[in-house]
This record gives C-alpha cells, structure tokens and sequence, in this order.
C-alpha cells in the first residue's frame, strides 16, 4: 500500500513545475472544499440572520415574503347584505319540503355579518401593516436572508455530485502521481505496466457499469431526477477520461523505472481500489447484473456529507503539518529528559487529541508522524520502537469525540448516540494508553536510556519557558471559538468540528507569518533561515498533498463498499449461525469476522458493511450495541495495524522514508524476534489485548458480577 509517490509538496522546485497540473488538479479541488466549508456554515448563518431579523424587525417571519391581499370586502354595507340573505333563505323556504331547517333570525344574520365584516377589516389592518412595514432596508435583508437559506438547500441537492466530481478530480490527481494506495511501490517497469492495465480493466468495468446503470434508470419508466441523471454523466465521463490516462500510462513508463521485473511484485504494486474493483466487477458480471457495482458506488452519495466531511478532515491534517503547533507540544516534555518509553507513551497519548479531530489514524500519521518519530528518537529510542509509536500516535483517538468514524457509526444505527459511543470510548483510551505503556516499559532495554542525562533543578524553569510559546496558541484558539459562539451560535463538536477547524488552523497559520516576520524585524530570527510561507501558499501545498490523499482514500472506500455489496448480495453472512449457543460464542466469531474485515478494508467503509450485515447478528445474539460498536472500533484499529495492509505502517513508512526503514532492520540484526520486528508486534499486542478486554470484559463482567 504505497502513498509514498511523488508527493506534491516534496520541495518547491517541484510544485513550481507543476504549473497547469497543479491549476487544474489543486484549484478546482480547493473551491469544492471551500464551498462544502461555506455550505455547512450555512444554516448557522441562516438561524443567525433569522435571530438578527427578528430582533430588529418584530414578527420578522412575517415580512420574509411578500402578503396577499385578503379576498374579503372590509366596505360591505351590512343593511344591503342582510336583506339580500333573507331575500335568500325566502326563495329557499319550502312548505313541502320535511327535510328544511328554520330560517336564521335577522338578529343572528346581522351579527355574523358584522363579525365577518370585522374580521375582513383585522385582516386588511394587519395586511397594509406588514406592506408599510416591508421598507426597502427590510427587502435587501430579506433578499439575503433566503440567499442564505437557498445555499442550505443547494448543499442538501447538490452534495452527492460534488462529492462525484471531487473524487473524480483527486483521485484522476492520484493517478496521474501513481499515488493510489497499493501494498508496495512500483519500481520496475512491469510493475508500472501491470498496474496501469488493471486499473484500466478497473475503470472500464465502472464506465462500463454507470452506462448500464443510467440506461436502466431511463428504460425501467422511472422518473429520474436531473441531479440523479448528472450525476450519472458525470461519472461516466470522469471514468471514461480515466480509462484514457491509464491507457496512456501503459504504454509510457516513467523514465526512472527499473528494467524488468517480475509478476508477484507487479501485483502487489497494483492499487488495491483496482483490485476490489476487479473482483466486485467480476461478481456482478457473471451474474448478469452489469450495473451493480454502479449502485453500489452510488449508495457513497447517500452519505455524502458525511464522505465530504472525510475529505476536510484530510485536509484539516494537512494544514496541522504545515503550523508549529505539534514541534511546539513536544517541546514542552523535552526538559523533562524522559526514557525513550515514556515519551513513547506520552507521544501516542497526546497524539489521540489532534487524531480525532482529524477524523482518523492514517490522517494524523501523514501529518505530524515525522515529527513523533524524531521526537521518540531524540529521547534515545531504538528505531523499532520509535516506528512502532509513530503507527501507534494515530490509532487511539478514534474512539475520542469528535472523530468522523464514530459520527458515521451513530448516523447508521439508531441503536446507538455520539455521546454514548464517546462516553465508552474515552474508557477505551484509558485502556490502550495503558497497555501500551506497559508493554513499552516490559519490553525496555537498559542500554537505550542509561546514557541520557539526569534532569536537575533547571526542569521546571525549561518548561514552564515552553509553555510560553503556546500561550498565544491557546488565546487565539480561545478566541475563534468564541467568535464561532457569539456570532454563529456554533460550538467545536463532532458535527461542526470539519467546518471549524480548517478556518481555525488558517487562523492559526496567519499568526504564525506575522509572528515570524516581527521575529525578523526585531532581529530574534536569523534572516538566513526560510521565511513563513503566506496563507495562500500554505493552503495551496495543503491542498495538494491532500488531493492526492483524498483520492486516494475515497476510491478505496467507494470500491470497498464494492466488496460489501459483492458479500451482501452473495449473503456470507447467511454462513454465520442463525442463533449462536452463548453470546461468549457469538462474542468470539463476531471478533475474528471484525478483525478480518479491519484487515482488509478501510474503516469507513466496514462500518457500512457491518452496519448491514452483522450488527442484527451481534443485536439478535444479545450483545448490547454500545458493546458491540465499541469492540467494533477497536477491532477495526487491530486490522490497521495488521498485515496484510497494516496501513499505518506504510504510512509511517512514508513519512519517515525507506532509509530509516533499512537502519531499522540493520539495527537489529542478531536481536530477539520481539526487537527484529517490534515496530509491528507492539502495537499488534497492545491493541490485541485491548480487544479482548473491551470484547469479554463486560460479558465476564455481566455473568460473574
């Protein structure tokens, strides 16, 4: 699973080449996100607005649309229509009819008239208040006010085929960088030629599938939408485009690949979208249903806010890696001069906050695992263990609010709330964050810290001297929260946090280029070192090292929906026991098809399979859902960790390059097997008994108290 591939933000030589590349792949990609950040702050600046009119015009939803004129008479004479009704109800009396009620007293005539005639009168007295109260400052608010409300519309319609369109463009990116997520790099040429061929099988069975979908959509008699027909289109023509790169890419290798090769690497250089894409094709094809896999990619739509929100969190991380914040926070434990196991454990426990509120694992490690990776090493660590911290930093926030992966999970099963799953998840943490440090600390190697220096008297003076730096992190965080609050009436939680943290950061990255060019004037910066770059230029590296990413990961999670849609229709599930002999039986086959499925899927697109096939079982078996979610979650970070994808570990080694990698072996030559391979089995036997915890304790829990 290689991301390692020409990364777009390597140097600046590199991006200024670019040129066109970059204006037609990053630009288009940054407007979307921008407008899906403007479109979410909607509808609080539409309650805000509506609050603001009402404060300053009473009965504001009153004057929002223009009145109709009541259709009563207010100058009726009431003599002329009292005489006329009993003229009616005369030429209506009929002796001979049994069946005809008394005439109305004129009494009673005049009084409904009367009061049908005051309530005409009220209607026009309130009717001419409300037209002179529409002044032409009211109609340009208003004017505004349903702009406003029209975006929170437009966002409701037009989500799913931004999200298209925003998946086409990234993922086109990663493609043409040879950036899709795959288990090694390419290398020879064969490598190169094999995994241009199947992804051009790939696209052209997704090309292939949509224009079935769209035809059968057309001839079944069904009235199909013109936003659902575009978004058709726009598939078709986005993998039709596609098919044309990768059949380029065929015949054209890059100059820099190795002659040869052979067939068993060529196939783990495959991306792995392709390969899903490939066997789900295949599925449906010989079964005779060609639109299927375009269903189910088209089912991705239908949670397409949530899958917008995953691609801010991307970017969200890229921005993170581009302020001094994270350099800043370990700072702060520098002084203490701690054994290279406890900043071990400090690095993974302070690492789970930014993770979720980057939205998941292998987000945080693209972001700042270089910088955990140096820090642990700089403690003294041996290289295994510092790797195995660096995969590890990102794998316990995701059961922390206000992490992505949790709000999926509540928005799929009503069993189950935010605030319980957050509630249980901040136990879960406890827990790992435990076990890791106990592990660390049972595995530790004397000759790893008996150099390092003891700390004296001098300590607390260095720390609290690197704590000032963050000071004005923390007011001007502070301070745009509360600006979100009193203007926008918005808090950070799990539903706003992918609409507020990237102005946040932005924020947070003006500040650092004003405090860097003051630090210049004033002489405190050497003037030889770089100077900050501006906010566009960060937000345009940002942007394009996250589009690649972006591509990346929502290819993989629309094809892995491809595979849940292949063991759906081919009911796998149906292979489980219908009623399981104790919920400890049921408790231990729902954990091996969890950890199997976090193996080889990423998460968010497991949730949605197990939230249609095996949470009834675990529900029916009498799990408790909170239970199972959590085991679910847990599950699903073991398979991160675990091969055959492991895809923290080729995060980190990407981040930390294949040089380090190579150290890292050399290092322990002659080693026990526990240090030859610790970067894999720490974290394995960490997350592996918290498993079985968080899986079986309750149940033991349950039976014996």
């Amino acid at each position: 699973m290689d991301l390692n591939a020409h990364d777009g933000s390597e140097n600046t030589t590199h991006e200024k080449s670019e040129g066109l590349y970059r204006w037609l792949s990053t630009f288009p990609a940054f407007l979307i996100l921008l407008a899906v950040v403007l479109l979410n702050t909607s509808h609080a600046i539409h309650a805000q607005l509506l609050l603001l009119g009402e404060a300053q015009w009473e009965g504001y939803y009153q004057l929002r649309v223009d009145p109709q004129a009541p259709v009563c008479n207010p100058d009726q004479d009431i003599e002329q229509a009292l005489q006329r009704m009993i003229r009616q109800q005369e030429e209506a009396d009929d002796e001979f009819d049994l069946l005809a009620s008394d005439p109305v007293p004129p009494e009673v005539l005049r009084q409904s008239l009367e009061a049908a005639k005051a309530d005409c009168e009220f209607k026009f007295d309130r009717y001419h208040g409300i037209v002179e109260r529409i002044t032409p400052t009211v109609e340009v608010y208003r004017s505004l006010e349903k702009w406003v409300a029209d975006l929170g519309e437009f966002r409701m319609v037009a989500s799913g085929i931004m999200l298209a369109v925003l998946v086409l463009i990234c993922g086109g990116t990663a493609l043409l960088r040879k950036h899709h997520i795959s288990l090694r790099p390419a290398a020879s040429v064969l490598d190169y030629r094999v995994s241009a061929l199947a992804q051009l099988g790939a696209f052209a069975i997704l090309f292939f599938s949509m224009l079935s979908f769209k035809n059968v959509a057309l001839s079944a008699g069904i009235n199909v939408s013109s936003e659902h027909l575009t978004l058709l289109w726009v598939w078709i023509l986005g993998f039709g485009s596609a098919i044309a790169i990768c059949l380029y890419q065929v015949i054209k290798v890059p100059e820099d690949a190795v002659p040869g090769g052979n067939m068993g690497n060529a196939l783990l250089s495959t991306p792995l979208y392709a390969i899903f894409t490939l066997i789900s094709g295949s599925y449906f094809l010989l079964n005779g249903h060609a639109s299927g896999i375009g269903i189910y990619i088209n089912q991705m739509m239908e949670l397409a806010s949530l899958m917008l929100n995953v691609a801010l969190y991307v970017l969200i991380g890229m921005l993170l890696k581009r302020t001094d914040l994270a350099q800043k926070v370990f700072d702060v434990f520098r002084p203490f001069n701690f054994r290279p196991e406890m900043l071990a454990v400090i690095a993974v426990a302070v690492s789970a906050v930014p993770t979720a509120y980057t939205g998941g694992s292998g987000i945080f490690v693209i972001a700042v695992g270089s910088l955990v990776y140096l820090e642990v090493r700089r403690a003294g660590a041996r290289r295994q263990l510092a790797l195995a911290a660096t995969a590890m930093s990102g794998s316990l926030g995701v059961v922390l609010r206000p992490c992505l992966l949790v709000v999926i999970v509540a928005a799929l099963n009503n069993e189950v709330t935010t605030d319980e799953l957050f509630g249980w998840g901040v136990k879960v943490f406890l827990l790992t964050t435990a076990l890791f440090a106990f592990y660390a600390f049972i595995t530790s190697k004397k000759d790893d810290y008996q150099n390092l220096q003891k700390t004296d008297g001098s300590v607390w003076p260095a720390f609290f001297n690197a704590l000032k730096p963050l000071i004005p992190y923390v007011l001007l965080i502070a301070a745009t929260l509360v600006v979100y609050a009193l203007v926008l009436a918005a808090y950070l939680d799990e539903f706003s946090a992918p609409t507020i943290l990237p102005v946040l950061l932005a924020v947070v990255l003006i500040y650092e280029r004003i405090a860097d060019k003051k630090a210049r004037a004033s002489g405190v910066v050497d003037t030889n070192t770089p100077e900050k770059p501006s906010l566009f230029a960060n937000l345009q590296s940002s942007t394009s090292e996250a589009t690649v990413h972006i591509g990346a990961l929502l290819m993989l999670m629309g094809t892995t929906m491809t595979i849940g849609g292949v063991i759906e229709r081919a009911e796998l599930m149906t292979l489980l026991p219908a009623e399981f002999s104790s919920v400890w039986m049921a408790m231990l086959a729902l954990v091996t098809i969890l950890v199997l499925i976090g193996m080889i899927m990423d998460p968010y697109g497991a949730v949605l399979l197990v939230s249609v096939t095996i949470a009834g079982i675990a529900y029916k078996a009498g799990i408790d859902p909170i239970h199972f979610w959590m085991v679910t979650l847990v599950a699903f970070e073991l398979g991160y960790l675990s091969p055959p994808v492991a895809l923290n570990h080729l995060l980190t080694r990407q981040v930390v390059g294949e040089e380090e990698i190579r150290l890292s072996k050399l290092e322990t030559q002659g080693e026990s097997f526990w240090y030859r391979h610790e970067k894999i089995l720490l974290p394995l036997v960490t997350m592996a008994t918290a498993l079985v915890i968080v899986a079986f304790g309750p149940l033991l829990w349950q039976d014996y108290f």
